[in-house]
């Protein structure tokens, strides 16, 4: 029996508007122009966890709205962590057809997996949080694995440009990861793969939290997949694709709290057994030949009392947590300059301080993407893991720039102007005697004075009775912001004479 029209088109407009998403997602993450985030900046700010950690309150609610009246489709539609999941099955099922089969929901899995991430937001530890959240995961593995590539091939396009004379493409420095953070990337990916290459949405139903809180409002929803008890013959095509594995052809029954609302079951059947229409809640139905699985039944206790204890968690966590071309001076790029030991973290101008940026960050790195000077590096450190921090070896937070804060979609850096970042203090320049080409090489030196753009640091005669003395910086710390100008600039190697240590508290100066 051939597909009906209703069926073929249910499942083509979803996988359209999923690749939609996820190509326009993907490139948010490439695009180091920003230029994409100007028109499609919004699809950041829709994924839910980012909408819980700004509260915002609309697209929770559209969000909630969207699964109660059909299911998991934002799952299946705008999670690209979830679309880049159904990419890898897609792969694997070229391989192996038939390869799935009903296991049954390992609530204590998920449940207690969910749990586990809201006393860790709870609690501040964000970085774990981090880890667990699709969209930011779906990030991290584009900024560090993918970019580069991407990098190289503008590269490559613009060499090519402009041996015909065209400025269509601009040569860009490629940032390439440091090691933890290309292990946490890769390590995520690969396990991701090795998931859905053998189970489909495993970790959907398993291990991720969105999964596992849009699965409680799932088993409200209006529209779910039905059988059609008189057509259908058991044949198993719809268990035997299910990559959610939430089909029993023995019991007839949906899992509809795992079911991603992909409708492979109903392009698989051959009988036009499946059906996606609305249902009554709570008890089984029968219209006319169909019925609803056993699911609502033998769930319905347990995911009520779930819902509730979970939305009220998540409700009382939200209470309470409530390089463009540089200006160089002339100086010549210094490659080989090494990262000081910072006390302090640097964190960009618009995130107020360490403890907002921890708060918020899920380390989508969505600002990485966008820094023109490559100053916003994934932290390596355990308790801040893969959230951006600034080091200025390569390059200086400009002052007229202020992508990261247009970009972020969680407040973790928030919105600011030129002007507001240009009286923000982010840190304060710490000069370093010994390193001094000055005191050691006694050559006169004016960089890190010349190109300090707040005028915070001046210079002064070593002795002061000596009209043609040697002049050393002194910092005013009123006026220093911390852009690190003065610690890219300075001329000293392999650590520069002067050095910034980032603000716990933003200030205006």
């Amino acid at each position: 029996m051939k597909l009906t029209m209703p069926n073929m088109l249910l499942k083509r407009i979803r996988i359209i508007v999923a690749i939609v998403f996820f190509t326009a997602i993907t490139l948010l993450f490439l695009d180091f122009t920003g230029t994409i985030h100007l028109w499609l900046g919004w699809l950041a700010k829709i994924q839910l966890m980012p909408a819980i950690l700004t509260a915002s309150i609309a697209i929770i609610v559209f969000i909630a709205i969207l699964t109660l009246l059909f299911g998991r489709i934002y799952c299946s539609i705008i999670c690209p962590l979830g679309i880049f999941q159904d990419i890898v099955s897609r792969l694997a099922s070229k391989r192996k057809k038939n390869r799935f089969t009903y296991s049954p929901a390992l609530d204590w899995l998920r449940y207690g997996m969910l749990g586990v991430f809201i006393v860790l937001f709870i609690i501040g530890i964000h970085s774990a949080v981090a880890l667990l959240e699709p969209y930011s995961a779906y990030g991290r593995i584009t900024s560090n694995l993918f970019a580069p590539f991407y990098q190289w091939g503008n590269n490559l396009l613009a060499y090519f440009a402009g041996q015909v004379d065209s400025y269509a493409f601009y040569s860009v420095e490629v940032w390439l990861p440091g090691l933890v953070t290309f292990v946490a990337a890769s390590l995520i990916f690969t396990v991701l793969i090795v998931l859905a290459w053998l189970g489909g949405r495993t970790y959907c139903n398993t291990v991720c939290p969105v999964g596992s809180v849009l699965g409680l409002l799932s088993r409200f929803s209006l529209f779910k997949l039905t059988f059609d008890t008189g057509k259908c013959k058991k044949c198993g095509l719809c268990e035997w694709n299910c990559k959610a594995s939430c089909i029993d052809v023995k019991n007839l029954t949906i899992d509809g709290s795992r079911c991603v609302t992909c409708f492979k079951c109903m392009e698989k059947c051959k009988f036009g057994a499946m059906k996606y229409a609305p249902v009554k809640i709570g008890k089984k139905q029968n219209v006319g030949s169909e019925m609803v699985g056993k699911e609502n039944s033998t769930n319905d206790g347990v995911s009520r009392r779930s819902f509730l204890s979970v939305a009220g968690i998540f409700a009382f966590a939200q209470t309470v947590k409530a390089q463009q071309l540089r200006g160089d001076g002339g100086l010549a790029d210094i490659l080989d300059k090494k990262i000081p030991v910072r006390k302090t973290p640097i964190v960009p101008p618009g995130a107020t301080g360490l403890r907002n940026m921890n708060k918020y960050c899920t380390a989508c790195q969505l600002c990485v993407s966008v820094c023109p000077t490559n100053v916003l590096r994934p932290s390596a450190k355990l308790a801040t893991l893969m959230q951006p921090e600034m080091s200025y070896e390569k390059g200086y937070c400009r002052p007229e720039c202020t992508k990261c804060s247009q970009v972020c979609p969680t407040g973790a850096i928030r919105a600011i102007t030129p002007a507001d970042k240009s009286a923000i203090s982010i840190g304060k320049a710490v000069w370093i005697k010994d390193n001094c080409i000055v005191n050691r090489d006694e050559v006169q030196c004016n960089s890190c004075a010349n190109n300090c753009p707040t005028g915070a640091i001046m210079l002064i005669a070593v002795n002061q009775k000596d009209k043609n003395s040697l002049r050393i910086p002194i910092i005013d710390g009123e006026l220093c912001i911390g852009c690190g100008a003065c610690e890219n600039l300075c001329p000293a190697r392999p650590f520069s004479a002067v050095y910034v240590e980032g603000n716990v508290v933003h200030h205006s100066v």
